[in-house]
């Protein structure tokens, strides 16, 4: 049972979600809050697995209130689920620790499926904010650095990039499970990230990925 801790001033939506998640039998809403204060001292009673966070809220935002919830509790897992689409949050929040990043113009189902992915300590972001990525580390003059990853786990690394589950990976590369999952340990040491998003992040920065033809 994943239990959750949904966090936004916005009762409405809070309902709303709750009422899309009890839906599942495999996920508990166990408790509410409208403030990244309230939110801190509900995790620290309740310790759930999962936050689903806004970014928008009164004194501290949502991107603090991750940094403040991954410091303490490194193991709870962090959604952050908002309205805004503009890179510096959704880097921000990356940074802070954010395990995955969507906008809210998502369907239900997908919010439901983010759950049992960041859960499983994987990473799911919107992917508008990976093109308005791509696109605006195009225009930087970069130096193209070369971080002694090896043909495979470019090949991977691009996998990551692109949003897909270690499954779908060794479906594409045609290897195991396993085998994907000691590339994936191997290209967080060398380029010393935590997660998949921070590879995300990292990748695009570095333009360590190919970039996509300008539109």
């Amino acid at each position: 049972m994943i239990k959750l801790i949904l966090v936004d001033d916005h009762a409405v939506l809070r309902d709303g979600l709750r009422n899309i998640i009890e839906m599942e039998e495999d996920m508990k809403v166990v408790g509410e809050a409208v403030s990244g204060e309230e939110a801190i001292s509900k995790i620290d009673k309740l310790q759930p697995d999962l936050v689903i966070m806004d970014i928008n809220m009164p004194n501290q935002n949502g991107v603090e209130v991750t940094g403040i919830i991954k410091k303490k509790y490194p193991q709870i897992k962090v959604l952050i689920l908002t309205m805004h689409n503009h890179s510096e949050f959704f880097m921000s929040s990356i940074r802070e620790g954010a395990d995955g990043f969507l906008l809210k113009d998502v369907p239900s189902d997908q919010v439901v499926e983010a759950v049992r992915t960041v859960s499983k300590g994987e990473s799911v972001i919107h992917p508008s904010m990976t093109r308005k990525l791509l696109s605006f580390h195009q225009k930087r003059d970069t130096e193209q650095e070369d971080h002694y990853l090896t043909d495979r786990e470019k090949d991977v690394l691009l996998c990551l990039v692109e949003g897909l589950s270690n499954k779908e990976i060794a479906n594409k590369l045609f290897i195991s499970d396993k085998t994907v999952k000691i590339h994936v340990s191997k290209i967080f040491k060398k380029l010393n990230v935590k997660s998949r998003s921070q590879v995300i992040i990292y990748a695009v920065q570095k333009q360590l990925v190919p970039l996509p033809p300008s539109s």
